[in-house]
């Protein structure tokens, strides 16, 4: 890839435009708004002016409501080789395309998944924002090749990772993930609106996580939630369901009845469980495997199976590196004492005499022979009475 043209210089749009200027690629940038594309292009993300021909790959990064015209203007002027775009949600737009009769062999879904709370170009940036992520690309059988390559190369080079999907099993997926997360949090800052001031002085990095993304711009949100209401709404309903249930259960600890509070204790502690373990299949962070969080503090998460056997096995491991043969290496190498880990050695009483300091043998680059410090003391002679430098 040589030339790419950005159309949309929000967050996502001008953090891919800066990601491929500094890996050499020649980037336009186009904006609905000319004021904010002459923004990312002063922040090194790329020229503002129109490209003087035909480019390589053209990256659509605008709202949803918005993708399937813009795809349409630049794949019927052919602007690119290959067109795709970075909205997050794919069906749409595809059979919008479709309905237009366009050729769709040119083009491709694809959808970072990576973002902040802020949006617009000043909030762009190249470092980390896809690295390690995961990427989605929605390619079908009429895909061309050469399409599906360019996108490849266009992940590589944000230092994403490619997860091939259909393109309604994504949309299904980013309901559960990302969409109806968002309201949910919306949904839990809502309640700080109008609470008294000596509650909310009260939030705690718990509140501060769970409230973080609802901090996003509520426009775009609108345009992202009406291009997937339906899952949405049915993961919702779900939810629902089970807060009703925990609603009941809560009512049930207030029982004077100690058959309904046991009953109440029981069904809160379900949605606990089911809670821990939903949350241990979270990937850690850019998508490495979960780590392993149970301990000795939290045995109701300890892992069962075969992850628990190796789990334990690798501490076991550790235990035994650092019990008593780890220990006697160090002493046989000379490197005992406080400085390497061991035992601090007790001062002598008043009137003993002191002891011999033992001094650990430190080889030179060199020679490989001990080297002496200040202040040492002379090996004494072996009982045959040859010194040390006798043969």
């Amino acid at each position: 890839m040589r030339t790419a043209l950005v159309i949309g210089t929000g967050l996502i749009g001008t953090s891919i435009a800066l990601t491929l200027a500094e890996r050499g690629v020649a980037v336009y940038l186009a904006d609905a708004d000319p004021g904010q594309a002459r923004t990312a292009a002063g922040l090194g993300a790329g020229s503002a002016e129109e490209p003087p021909g035909q480019v390589d790959l053209a990256v659509v990064a605008v709202p949803p409501a918005h993708v399937a015209a813009t795809l349409a203007d630049a794949m019927r002027n052919g602007r690119a080789r290959a067109c795709l775009d970075v909205a997050s949600v794919k069906g749409g737009p595809r059979r919008e395309l479709a309905a237009l009769g366009l050729d769709l062999s040119g083009y491709l879904g694809s959808h970072p998944m990576s973002g902040r709370e802020q949006s617009g170009p000043l909030a762009a940036t190249a470092a980390d924002l896809f690295e390690g992520r995961p990427w989605v690309l929605t390619p079908t059988p009429e895909t061309d090749t050469e399409v599906l390559n360019l996108a490849l190369e266009l992940v590589s080079l944000c230092r994403g990772v490619p997860v091939v999907m259909d393109a309604d099993a994504h949309d299904r997926a980013v309901a559960l993930v990302s969409h109806m997360p968002h309201l949910v949090s919306g949904l839990v800052a809502a309640r700080l609106e109008h609470a008294e001031d000596s509650a909310v002085r009260l939030c705690g990095q718990g509140i501060r996580d769970v409230t973080r993304i609802a901090a996003s711009d509520p426009r775009m949100w609108i345009d992202i939630l009406s291009a997937n209401p339906g899952p949405v709404a049915d993961l919702l309903g779900a939810l629902a369901e089970d807060l009703e249930a925990t609603v009941a259960a809560l009512r049930a600890l207030e029982s004077g009845d100690s058959e309904k509070r046991r009953a109440g204790a029981q069904g809160v502690e379900r949605i606990l469980r089911r809670g821990n373990a939903g949350q241990i299949r979270v990937p850690g962070k850019h998508g490495t495997a979960p780590a392993p969080t149970r301990d000795r503090r939290r045995p109701h998460l300890r892992p069962a199976g075969r992850a628990g056997a190796d789990l334990r096995r690798r501490r076991a491991g550790r235990r035994q590196h650092r019990g008593r043969p780890h220990r006697a290496r160090h002493r046989a190498a000379g490197r005992t004492g406080p400085a390497h880990g061991g035992a601090r050695r007790r001062r002598p009483a008043a009137g003993r005499p002191r002891r011999t300091r033992l001094v650990p043998a430190r080889l030179t680059a060199s020679a490989g022979a001990p080297r002496a410090r200040p202040g040492d003391r002379a090996p004494a002679a072996p009982p045959d009475g040859r010194g040390p430098g006798t043969q």
